[in-house]
């Protein structure tokens, strides 16, 4: 059970501080029920009700700031996630999405950072599907790492990016 006041993740809404744990008073909720009201770290417009024991969502604290170095040191060894076939890309994608975990999150944004150099060079723009992609696993990865490593979002996206050019992967 997390606690209040602590970060986690939650599903696809990403980075969620616990506001609250109890009974909760919403029509259509079973009021003997505990529930998280959680708050979304990057996004204040909406506040979420789970349930304590929901197993529909995946639910995991924020990675520690030894995790979050440990992630950022990694980053030259982790393999890019090359798929020519356009579905099935998308598909890996997803299911890379999915995982919540922060290696298949850099993944995507390594792959489609080289994808983006490659195809500027040919006068073309990331397509519609790898622009998305890219986007969701940014929001994942610099939100968690964010917080993890008590830095502004933007500040995050700068190291990594940092690192990609380091890299010289194009």
């Amino acid at each position: 059970m997390f606690e209040v006041g602590e970060y986690i993740i939650y599903g696809n809404h990403g980075v969620c501080r616990v506001e609250d744990i109890g009974n909760i008073d919403i029509p259509g909720i079973d009021r003997s029920k505990k529930c998280y009201t959680l708050q979304p770290v990057f996004s204040k417009a909406s506040t979420l009700y789970t349930p304590v024991d929901n197993d529909k969502v995946l639910m995991r604290r924020v990675m520690t700031n030894e995790e979050a170095q440990e992630l950022l040191e990694k980053v030259p060894d982790i393999p890019l996630l090359w798929i020519e076939n356009e579905k099935q890309r998308e598909e890996v994608y997803k299911k890379a999405l999915k995982s919540h975990d922060g290696t298949n999150w850099i993944k995507i944004i390594k792959t489609l950072y080289v994808r983006r150099q490659e195809r500027l060079s040919q006068g073309k723009k990331l397509t519609y599907t790898d622009e998305k992609y890219l986007n969701i696993a940014k929001n994942c990865l610099y939100g968690e790492l964010s917080i993890a490593l008590d830095m502004e979002k933007d500040k995050v996206e700068d190291l990594i990016n940092e690192r990609l050019e380091q890299l010289n992967l194009v």
